[in-house]
């Protein structure tokens, strides 16, 4: 490993012929050259590749590592248009990347020339460059919105997001309603289908040039941090640097696979050396590590986070970013850092840090600074350290950014919402574990998600060389390890789908025949149709194979294929007599669960929960009911339909309080008290009557026993060679299912994105929201409703369930459509508001659960269940409690408390909007303007 500084060797001087083709580059290219002049360093030759083809005015899709450079072809666009006199749109995912590309523009083209719109943010919107998040763009389209006049470019950032499930969808819309006159440039990450995506763009856009660059202008070093030790990943020979990556298949350190086997060694023998509980007690990665006894005698020391950042610094490898996947454990890290003293700023460095944070928040309440955790956050930042998360204050995120730029903040402990496009690159990349919770399980982290990672690594005129560095965790496989640094295959898969809204919007503007062609532009209807031709050539080759098998199967005595079809039904329908009399008991424990309510005391039939259970709610949803019960040994537990093999049914009921927690130790000691109470001595429930009365005669059995006797009159069932020819006729008959099923699949991938907009229109007509081609009144609520849950909050609008609120109790009421608890399955009643709030609650609940049938019907899942669990807090919120009394209270960090905030404030306004003419406009305008008050406004304003 080298981490060294040297100068480059001076590139040889370009020949005659050289210097002529630059001098004629720069004839035919006036603008670029113009652009080159106003950077100190010369451009790599992809952006030089696809400035030109901008200039000459191709759309181009640029996919480059982290780090390459690829906003550089962004900016020309931005000063190309500027140079014609036109206007330039600059798009990114996320606010904090349009706040940090907006400060870029501004200093180089002046606050005159730039404007900024985010939501929260409304700067110079007139400008001839704007930079917004790409929601923005969208509703800007379906406006119709006179911005867009004189809109010659846009640039699309990070356009790989387009594969997100939850807003992905709107790149595409860009993508496919942008005016035809309007250059596209985007901008992506390294992903393996560049081509094929740059092959839809110019499909819908036209001639678009794809340019891929796989090179880092940086080289990268992998390597695992053994104890003490940073070992090389790969042996040397195999690594290409430059570009970031290895050939698939590179040989690992062998080191690093003689650690392995020693630390599996140390799982199989106890060396009788190191008694049990003797070990070391220095911190480790959750606060505890210490030295380790391997088989051999060797010891693995399993560092603390303190000794990784000791390391990093003495090797001169900070500055560093450390990906830990947890909001909790990186605030952790940082107090670990702290408690051990780690100080990684100079004196002169520590005022220059004191003195910004200051100046930045001096318009931060100082009643909130406590709860905020200001002072924590300033003692980490003046030691160079900090955290960087989707749970902090947005300002304290954007005043870490901003320090780790300037080089006083040496060490950030970050999420992977750090990799999305955040300017923060680093000498090194550490990774602390390879596995990440997604929202439902720890899982992996991809080849794709580890090379964006590792990208930030190596800053680009400041590092020689980049590294990424993963920390040795007990029973790590450095195979593995080295399969996903040297994996290039992560490709760009859309998550494209019609929304209500989309669909009331395209309609009004195209009519629906129209909007539904526009819709099969979509990359999702692209990539579905790519796939169908791979499926078609399965399929005509499994027609030839029939064929093949049929004639093997072919008999003297008669018509084989005829009597292996018999033989074939009598099998069907033996196991469909067997699979009825399953689902018959399935539906029977299913009838059981449903009859239950709150307060039932039932006996749970299987399962690691079994025996006496009081309800406390039934649990239904679309997976089948889930009741959630407290056991007699205090387990407060949901349980599934596989505990649940018998029906079952109330032997008693007791009194549940209205206001029970699960998550409260002594309300369970409570409930559970009373439950063996009850219980005590009581008979067990007799079996089920299906169980007593066996079960009953199959109806099939007469078809069967008619189907036998025709398949021994047969004239085939005589032949000598039966059994040989049936084993072709079974091959024929498995691959005839495989084969249909392929042509179902064909079928289905066949204008699937259009066939899905056909249902979402069903659903709006069932609701008179279109009628025909056009939207009715009823339909123009939802135009200026861009929430996850549109349809839900349109229709409560239309029905007048918000009529009469006041502004307060509108924003509890709307915080339902906009908040979702991390973890879904807490079913612990939240806190909401009582009188109105509640009856209103209640109502849209029931709204809800129509609206859910109706979706189901039309084979639909878009709309959620509201969740109350913010209703609360937006309530108090909006009246003028104190931040530090409510997050008191509450689970939530004031990041997390901040961002519910300012959704539920651009929902307030999309409300006001949808609104009319009637008088939650005015109250929905008064909510947002209570909302948007002390640490929420501050912000808002210091992003």
């Amino acid at each position: 490993m080298s981490t060294s500084e040297t100068s480059p060797e001076p590139s040889p001087e370009p020949s005659a012929a050289e210097r002529y083709a630059a001098y004629r580059r720069g004839r035919s290219h006036p603008v670029l050259r113009d652009f080159t002049a106003g950077y100190e360093f010369a451009l790599d030759d992809f952006q030089l590749r696809a400035c030109r083809e901008i200039e000459e005015g191709r759309g181009v899709l640029v996919a480059a590592p982290t780090g390459s450079g690829k906003t550089v072809v962004g900016e020309f666009a931005v000063h190309l248009a500027l140079a014609g006199g036109t206007k330039c749109f600059y798009t990114t995912p996320i606010k904090a990347l349009s706040n940090q590309k907006y400060a870029d523009l501004v200093a180089r083209h002046g606050p005159d020339q730039v404007g900024l719109l985010t939501g929260d943010n409304v700067v110079n919107s007139e400008a001839p460059v704007v930079v917004m998040t790409t929601e923005v763009l969208r509703n800007m389209l379906y406006a119709g919105s006179r911005t867009l006049a004189g809109l010659s470019h846009v640039v699309m950032d990070e356009v790989h997001y387009l594969a997100d499930r939850a807003r992905g969808a709107v790149w595409e819309e860009v993508i496919i309603h942008l005016p035809e006159s309007v250059t596209l440039v985007s901008l992506s990450a390294t992903v393996s289908n560049a081509e094929e995506f740059g092959e839809w763009l110019a499909t819908v856009r036209g001639e678009t040039t794809t340019i891929v660059e796989e090179r880092r202008p940086v080289p990268l070093y992998q390597h695992v941090m053994v104890g003490r030790r940073l070992l090389d990943l790969f042996a040397s020979s195999d690594v290409d640097a430059a570009a970031g990556f290895v050939k698939e298949g590179a040989p690992v350190n062998g080191e690093l696979l003689k650690v392995a086997r020693d630390d599996w060694a140390a799982t199989k023998i106890r060396d009788r050396r190191s008694p049990r509980g003797q070990r070391g007690g220095r911190g480790g990665q959750g606060g505890q590590g210490g030295p380790r006894q391997v088989g051999n005698g060797r010891r693995v020391w399993i560092p603390s986070r303190a000794d990784v950042i000791d390391r990093l610094d003495r090797e001169g490898l900070l500055p560093a970013i450390v990906f830990i996947f947890s909001r909790v454990g990186c605030d952790a890290a940082v107090q670990q850092c702290l408690s051990a003293g780690v100080r990684l700023t100079t004196p002169e460095e520590r005022d220059a840090v004191y003195e910004m944070v200051e100046e930045r928040c001096a318009d931060l309440p100082l009643e909130d600074r406590h709860v905020l955790g200001y002072h924590d956050f300033l003692d980490g930042l003046t030691r160079g350290l900090a955290a960087h998360h989707a749970g902090m204050l947005p300002a304290f995120k954007s005043i870490v950014e901003e320090l780790y730029l300037r080089g006083l903040c040496k060490v950030v402990f970050a999420t992977e919402t750090l990799a999305l496009g955040i300017n923060m690159p680093a000498r090194t990349v550490v990774i602390e574990k390879l596995s990440k919770w997604n929202g439902e399980t720890h899982a992996d982290i991809t080849p794709g998600e580890y090379t964006q990672l590792t990208g930030r690594a190596g800053r680009r005129g400041l590092d020689v060389e980049g590294h990424g560095v993963v920390l040795w965790q007990p029973g790590m496989n450095p195979s593995e390890v080295a399969g996903l640094a040297s994996t290039r295959t992560y490709p760009l898969r859309s998550s494209f789908r019609p929304s209500y809204n989309m669909a009331v919007n395209l309609v009004h503007q195209f009519g629906r025949a129209r909007s539904r062609e526009l819709l099969e532009q979509s990359f999702a209807q692209f990539q579905a149709d790519k796939a169908v031709v791979g499926l078609a050539r399965q399929a005509a080759k499994a027609e030839d194979a029939l064929d093949g098998y049929a004639e093997a199967a072919t008999c003297h005595l008669g018509d084989f294929m005829e009597y292996a079809g018999l033989r074939q039904r009598i099998s069907e329908l033996e196991k469909g007599a067997s699979r009825s009399r399953r689902a018959d008991r399935r539906q029977e424990a299913v009838d059981s669960l449903a009859r239950l309510k709150p307060g039932d005391v039932i006996k749970v039939p299987a399962g690691k929960f079994a025996g006496y259970a009081v309800v406390v709610d039934p649990g239904f949803s679309e997976e089948g009911p889930r009741p959630y019960v407290v056991t007699a040994e205090r387990q407060a537990r949901r349980l599934a339909m596989i505990d649940f093999p018998v029906p079952v049914e109330a032997l008693t009921t007791v009194r549940v309080p209205r206001n029970f927690n699960g998550r409260n130790p002594q309300m369970r000691r409570d409930l559970a008290s009373t439950l063996r109470e009850r219980t005590h001595g009581l008979v067990d429930p007799p079996p089920s009557r299906a169980a007593r009365s066996g079960a009953a005669p199959d109806p099939e059995d007469a078809e069967v026993a008619r189907l036998r006797a025709e398949m021994k009159a047969h004239p085939c069932h005589g032949c000598a060679d039966r059994e040989d020819h049936a084993r072709w006729a079974e091959r024929w008959h498995k691959l005839r299912r495989d084969t249909d099923t392929l042509q179902r699949r064909i079928e289905r991938r066949t204008n699937t994105v259009a066939r899905q907009f056909d249902r979402v229109c069903e659903v709006l007509g069932a609701l008179e929201y279109l009628v025909d081609d056009e939207v009715t009144p009823r339909g123009a609520y939802l135009r200026r409703i861009y929430s996850e849950m549109d349809l839900l909050a349109a229709e409560s609008l239309r029905a007048g369930l918000w009529e009469g609120l006041s502004a307060s109790e509108l924003a509890a009421v709307l915080s339902v459509l906009v908040y979702e608890a991390r973890r879904p399955d807490d079913v612990s009643a939240p806190r909401v508001p009582g009188g109105r709030v509640r009856e209103v609650l209640t109502e849209m609940t029931r709204l809800w659960q129509h609206l859910d049938e109706l979706e189901r019907a039309h084979h639909l899942d878009f709309l959620r269940r509201p969740d109350p669990g913010f209703s609360w807090m937006a309530y108090r919120w909006a009246e003028g409690d104190d931040l530090d009394e409510l997050l008191g209270d509450s689970d939530l960090s004031a990041g997390d408390f901040v961002r519910q905030v300012k959704q539920l404030v651009d929902l307030a306004g999309q409300v006001a909007d949808a609104a009319g003419d009637s008088p939650v406009r005015a109250t929905a305008r008064e909510a947002a303007r209570r909302l948007r008050r002390g640490v929420v406004e501050y912000s808002s304003l210091a992003e």
